[in-house]
């Protein structure tokens, strides 16, 4: 009976952090053949985590002397068009457990092309940059949030998410949503999630966190897709290109963001490798 039971390579990364227990945990699979959809979704529920990443590959033999992958993002509930902390990694994955020989890694993916070098011990991205635009503030939102007084209010088209500015970053990290209410808003455009954002101290340039109770995550521990709209808006502001950023969930991380050439942005983060095995169906 054992000998007819399929295995899939089955890592957990936490991103974002280079110590066990903190950042913001992936399970990263390798396949070889087309899963169903709802087999895909299933191990992402099974996973139990904010996102499980598949990554495509031909063959295992192959592996090292490849450098582009079909990378797919599920979350508990649905599949997601942007995950950056599960791409950092299935990077790591990639780079350091099948070493890739390749300086370059270049994902396939729903939002395009993704890339993502090894710098030293760290991994990084290369992402489209999001850019926002002020709207009018839904009240519904920010009593669902707990927030009294903001800054600015901004959404993009593109992520569908939202941006919160508020005064402190005390203001950010003592936060207490409430997700059931936020769930329940009829909101005029579509919510992927909320990211409250503040100024930082002397060791960061702005802190952040994230709310996606819409796909299943009430908040997530570090979310690189939402730098590529928190590096155009704080540049704005404190007119500086290269920001330290800090995530201030309970498990907290790190990351270094810059803009490039052609609305690009480039994520920079460690993650560090807590499991690996199979996965048997």
């Amino acid at each position: 009976m054992m000998s007819n039971t399929q295995f899939i390579p089955l890592f957990q990364l936490d991103s974002f952090s280079d110590e066990a227990f903190k950042g913001n945990p992936a399970a990263v699979c390798l396949i070889v053949e087309e899963y169903e959809d709802s087999i895909l979704q299933k191990i992402a529920a099974e996973m139990n985590l904010s996102e499980t990443a598949y990554i495509y590959v031909k063959d295992f033999e192959t592996i090292s002397s490849s450098d582009t992958f079909r990378l797919r993002w599920f979350t508990p509930q649905v599949e997601v068009n942007m995950c950056g902390h599960a791409t950092l990694a299935s990077a790591a994955v990639l780079f350091n457990e099948y070493q890739v020989k390749s300086d370059l890694i270049k994902f396939e993916t729903l939002s395009g092309q993704l890339l993502a070098k090894q710098i030293d011990d760290k991994i990084q991205l290369n992402f489209p940059l999001t850019e926002s635009e002020a709207i009018e503030p839904d009240v519904n939102m920010l009593k669902a949030l707990g927030i009294q007084e903001h800054e600015a209010y901004v959404y993009s088209e593109v992520s569908q998410d939202l941006l919160i500015q508020l005064k402190d970053a005390e203001a950010v990290e003592t936060l207490a949503p409430d997700f059931n209410a936020m769930k329940m808003i009829d909101a005029e455009r579509i919510i992927r999630g909320v990211v409250v954002t503040a100024k930082g101290d002397d060791t960061c340039d702005f802190v952040s966190r994230f709310f996606a109770p819409w796909v299943g995550i009430n908040e997530d521990p570090v979310t690189g897709s939402a730098h590529t709209q928190l590096q155009p808006f704080w540049s704005g502001i404190l007119g500086k290109n290269e920001m330290k950023a800090k995530q201030v969930s309970s498990r907290s991380g790190e990351l270094v963001v810059r803009a490039i050439q052609e609305k690009r942005i480039e994520i920079e983060g460690y993650a560090k490798l807590v499991l690996k095995g199979n996965l048997f169906l």
